[in-house]
């Protein structure tokens, strides 16, 4: 049985995400981000780049302003959710301290086109079948969120809509990333990138995080202008030595399992025992001759009650409310 015990940290590697809006620096700034963890680890970069949104940065550019040089990763050019997660899982953490999924979006879409089954009448996916879409996809993000390395999980920005009330319309509330639903909120860290004008009214534009999540607290609620490394330094004395390990789902799944097979059991307990006291009482209200003795009768039904199931209860009110009308009518006549 799970005992509770003293808290303790157990996060020793940064886990992040980050959406936005093409051309809002996702991939720059998380180059910025990876390359200074990278080196403080004494590692290298492992970049899942599935559209060749690197490509410029892996060389050398004088006109770039910031960081002219190239940024010096090892990338994987591939869409495949196979082939980037048994790249991912085959990674040694002795040689790579730092994973990108740039971008998870397309990871997601993988996910979905693979799936070859029946379609709904407005060609969705039907509600079944989701579960075995999420399942590799969840298995690669659960390994990197337990993984003795630090994540950078980018994805593409969406705009979320809702049904208006008063005019029945759709009206946008918000963005979110676009991927699975909780995809963005699993990291330790969440940040929302946008590309704004200067403040100082030229035309140069910088780039913007906004920090929508922090477990730390450190970061929590704050706009920054320009992100780099500079950003999460101050997170790493925070970090430990021990990684919490993740859960084991076929274990979990196996011990709720045993609840719901109990649930069954007294389920189908409670139907045998109501299906045989609505018999009972089904004969008994059938049997009565009179309206004191259907009274004694509905005095049973409501003893048993809690025994019966809706189903049989709603049958048996049906029964005792023909007989009812019945003797009733019966009475009148002889009157």
């Amino acid at each position: 049985m799970a005992r509770f015990m003293k808290a303790a940290p157990q996060q020793a590697r940064l886990k992040v995400s980050i959406y936005g809006p093409p051309g809002s620096g996702k991939t720059f700034s998380t180059l910025l981000m990876a390359e200074g963890l990278a080196k403080v680890r004494g590692k290298r970069v492992a970049y899942v780049d599935t559209e060749r949104g690197t490509d410029f940065y892996a060389q050398a550019v004088p006109g770039r302003s910031v960081h002219p040089e190239a940024f010096d990763f090892d990338a994987l050019y591939e869409r495949s959710i196979k082939e980037v997660s048994d790249a991912v899982f085959s990674l040694d953490p002795k040689e790579h301290g730092v994973v990108v999924l740039d971008s998870i979006s397309h990871l997601w879409e993988a996910a979905m086109d693979a799936y070859q089954g029946r379609k709904t009448k407005i060609d969705s996916i039907p509600m079944h079948a989701w579960g075995k879409i999420k399942r590799p996809y969840k298995d690669l993000l659960k390994y990197l969120i337990a993984a003795p390395l630090d994540v950078f999980i980018l994805g593409r920005q969406k705009n979320v809509f809702e049904d208006d009330e008063n005019t029945g319309e759709m009206k946008k509330v918000g963005v979110a990333m676009r991927a699975e639903g909780e995809t963005a909120y699993e990291p330790h860290i969440c940040i929302r990138m946008e590309s704004r004008i200067n403040p100082d009214k030229t035309t140069q534009s910088v780039y913007v995080a906004y920090v929508e999540k922090d477990r730390t607290g450190v970061l929590s609620g704050r706009s920054i202008v320009n992100p780099a490394f500079t950003m999460i330094q101050p997170l790493l004395p925070l970090l430990g030595e021990v990684q919490a390990p993740a859960e084991n789902e076929e274990e979990r799944i196996a011990k709720d399992g045993e609840l719901l097979d109990k649930a069954d059991e007294k389920a189908k307990e409670k139907e045998e025992k109501s299906a045989g006291l609505f018999a009972d009482l089904q004969a008994q209200v059938s049997g009565c001759v009179d309206l004191a003795a259907l009274n004694s009768a509905a005095d049973a039904i409501a003893k048993a009650k809690r025994y019966l199931t809706e189903e049989h209860m709603g049958a048996l009110r049906e029964v005792y409310k023909s007989k009812r009308d019945r003797l009733i009518s019966d009475t009148s006549k002889a009157i």
